[in-house]
């Protein structure tokens, strides 16, 4: 899938009529890789930020887990864009990867806030990941943006990622969240496996399968964040999650059809429970989550359906 040139709603204001300068945390990520190779596409520089010592003058050392980045060589960037952080479906969550996961989020995005509050000539833009867990288990009642913080671990972490921006909202730029739903890409994240179980038969329903699963397709994400990059007259929090969330019964179903290959048996919520542990517990929750400002923002989503987004996933 080409991401830097199929419309999504972006490319309207300068960081799309421009060649720009970009840094980008978390660009060995499923999002982050996704939007460097769009950027790239598009004839745009983009700066990684490696934890390693730099290869060239397109990587820039950081240590975010330690709130430390190497400052200068942000210098010149017209957006700077965190999307870094321990993947929350990696491993199952014990106390000690619960520390992982908040760490490499806060303290990594307290570091890139404070340096972009600093820099002499700050970027017009700092896009700060998010994630839908901020408004926690909603049943099948829809919240948007508007919608307080639910109740839970990713509730909690979510604001406390979010705050973690302080400083570059403080210092006058623009800062922008993206609180991003279950991306559906066979390369990574939760979606990624999902894809395996579907093509050896070995899929089913969650649970009994009521809980809504709020997503998004790899394409929109990346389109999403570049809309959000390039108009600036937006700011805040944004929901990235198609307008139309489905039950996990649909996904299971539209799996199956996507992928020829039948669904018919659900895993038990106990089953589940034993090999998640407290991760289970977000996994069965329901999330309704509606991009309404985003829409709002005349934003066009490619694969608003679940099936269309299912054949989509790169």
């Amino acid at each position: 899938m080409d991401y830097g040139r199929v419309n999504g709603g972006h490319m309207n204001g300068r960081l799309g009529r421009e060649r720009s300068r970009i840094a980008v945390a978390g660009a060995s990520g499923l999002i982050g890789g996704a939007l460097a190779r769009s950027l790239t596409a598009d004839g745009h520089e983009v700066v990684r930020l490696v934890r390693h010592a730099p290869g060239g003058p397109d990587e820039v050392r950081w240590d975010p887990e330690n709130g430390r980045v190497d400052a200068a060589g942000l210098e010149g960037c017209d957006a700077v864009v965190n999307l870094a952080g321990a993947g929350v479906g990696d491993h199952r969550w014990t106390e000690a990867y619960k520390t992982r996961i908040r760490s490499s989020r806060v303290h990594g995005t307290t570091a890139l806030a404070e340096a972009v509050a600093a820099m002499e000539r700050p970027p017009r833009v700092f896009v700060n990941g998010s994630a839908m867990g901020y408004y926690g288990k909603t049943g099948d009642r829809p919240v948007d943006e508007s919608a307080p913080p639910g109740e839970g671990f990713l509730p909690g972490l979510c604001v406390e990622w979010e705050a973690a921006a302080a400083p570059a909202r403080e210092a006058g730029v623009r800062t922008v969240f993206t609180r991003t739903g279950l991306v559906v890409a066979r390369g990574g994240g939760a979606w990624g496996r999902l894809f395996p179980l579907f093509r050896a038969g070995l899929g089913g329903r969650l649970g009994d399968g009521s809980q809504y699963w709020s997503f998004v397709a790899l394409h929109d994400e990346v389109a999403a964040i570049r809309h959000l990059m390039d108009r600036e007259d937006l700011s805040g929090p944004f929901n990235l999650t198609a307008p139309q969330p489905v039950t996990n019964r649909e996904v299971t179903l539209a799996m199956g059809r996507v992928l020829h290959r039948p669904a018919p048996f659900p895993v038990p919520a106990p089953v589940l429970r034993a090999v998640l542990g407290e991760m289970a517990g977000d996994v069965l929750g329901s999330a309704r989550v509606l991009p309404a400002r985003l829409l709002e923002s005349g934003f066009r989503f490619a694969f608003p359906e679940i099936d269309g987004a299912i054949r989509a996933a790169p």
